[in-house]
């Protein structure tokens, strides 16, 4: 049996990664660096409905938010991105660090990170385990890097991880479908915004 078909909502949570201006809005740094954020916004209506409908089953919501500032970039982080100047992306108290079309509400728990996986050095994994959540529903930008980092650590916390096509998006198609192929074979099961809705209906009436 899938991990989906196994899915007890009572345990799961969705997982929103970097959606903020910087990564998404064609005016952030990396659109305005050259990058194709078109995918971004493809992807905006499944997210909001899955958003919407994570809400009216009462699943946690987690929202992962990337700040960075002098004391969190060491050398190695400093030159992380080859072609791009890394030094205006997601600034402390920027607008780029702000969300992107998404606003956590108060009682939406938000998770800051500084690097590419929200489980280094956060609280996210504290967080899960207080609240009894064993499944993962992984969402957010880009695919490749900040989702497949998170969803890629948290299989190795023994999470188990739902990792949606349709709510994902990454700087080019190749770079998207690679991941999923990946995370298809060794990471978790994938699938799209309307597959794990349907089987929360379906958990729901059984």
């Amino acid at each position: 049996m899938s991990f989906l078909e196994k899915m007890d909502s009572s345990h799961t949570a969705l997982i929103i990664v970097d959606v903020q201006n910087d990564f998404c809005h064609i005016d952030g740094s990396l659109g305005k660096q050259g990058l194709d954020v078109s995918m971004v916004d493809d992807m905006m209506p499944s997210l909001h409905g899955l958003i919407e409908h994570a809400k009216a089953q009462h699943l946690p919501i987690i929202y992962v938010q990337t700040i960075h500032e002098d004391c969190t970039d060491s050398e190695t982080w400093s030159h992380r991105l080859k072609g791009i100047n890394e030094r205006n992306v997601c600034r402390k108290n920027t607008w780029g660090a702000g969300f992107y079309k998404i606003s956590p509400e108060a009682n939406d728990i938000v998770v800051i990170k500084h690097r590419y996986s929200a489980f280094i050095n956060t609280r996210l994994d504290s967080i899960l385990r207080s609240m009894k959540i064993d499944t993962l529903i992984m969402t957010g930008v880009s695919t490749n890097v900040c989702v497949e980092s998170t969803a890629r650590d948290g299989f190795m916390l023994d999470y188990q991880i739902i990792f949606l096509s349709d709510c994902t998006a990454a700087y080019s198609r190749e770079e998207h479908d690679m991941t999923l192929s990946n995370i298809h074979q060794y990471f978790g099961e994938v699938a799209d915004s309307n597959k794990v809705i349907s089987m929360l209906n379906l958990e729901k009436t059984t």
